[in-house]
């Protein structure tokens, strides 16, 4: 019974849930949060604007090279869900627009966006597959889990790259160093003989 409840305290600490964020955006600016988000993840995000008479708020969802992966001209409530298809930077805008000399109180905007493990509905795959509570906490560690698996892969991947990035650094500037000790010998050896010549030329040296 102790074990079972151990796996339940660390469910509860690892998938703890994090409040919304909230800010008031002000007429005709645009602000966006930003998140690095890694490969083949679930990524869901529920939203939701304060009444503003007249005012049009643009949500828009996009990665680091212009897709768009969410977009909504009239926001004001509502959801939005993507998977990744490679790590990258990706970006929720809002934005909104009036009139200049138009004069509007803010908006204050929630968001709550959330990935991996945090973004999956288990309510809906315990209806589904008829898990029992213990069950669905199995499930989420096990999510959990392979997610922190994936991460330090991803890390060792990246540290990988880099360690083969710096030794082929080190190989170039090596390389380079050798290259360029030869030329100024080189230089040296023909400033030598040229200035021999022109000595002997001038009959200043034997």
């Amino acid at each position: 019974m102790e074990f079972w409840q151990y796996l339940l305290l660390i469910s509860s600490i690892f998938l703890v849930s994090i409040d919304a964020l909230s800010f008031h955006l002000p007429i005709n600016q645009k602000k966006c949060l930003k998140e690095e988000i890694h490969k083949n993840v679930l990524v869901t995000g529920i939203y939701d604007l304060t009444e503003a008479p007249g005012q049009r708020t643009k949500l828009v969802v996009v990665d680091s090279r212009g897709h768009i992966l969410y977009q909504k001209d009239d926001a004001s409530k509502g959801k939005f869900a993507f998977t990744t298809e490679d790590y990258d930077m990706f970006e929720v805008c809002f934005e909104t627009k009036l009139p200049m000399g138009t004069h509007a109180p803010d908006r204050e905007v929630t968001i709550d966006v959330k990935t991996g493990v945090e973004a999956k509905n288990y309510e809906a795959l315990a209806k589904a597959e008829k898990l029992k509570p213990l069950e669905v906490e199995l499930r989420k560690l096990e999510d959990l889990s392979e997610a922190i698996v994936n991460d330090f892969a991803y890390m060792r991947a990246r540290e990988e790259e880099m360690r083969d990035t710096n030794e082929s650094t080190h190989s170039r500037v090596l390389y380079f160093s050798i290259f360029s000790m030869c030329c100024l010998l080189g230089l040296a050896s023909w400033q030598v003989l040229y200035l021999r010549r022109y000595f002997k030329a001038k009959k200043l040296i034997e």
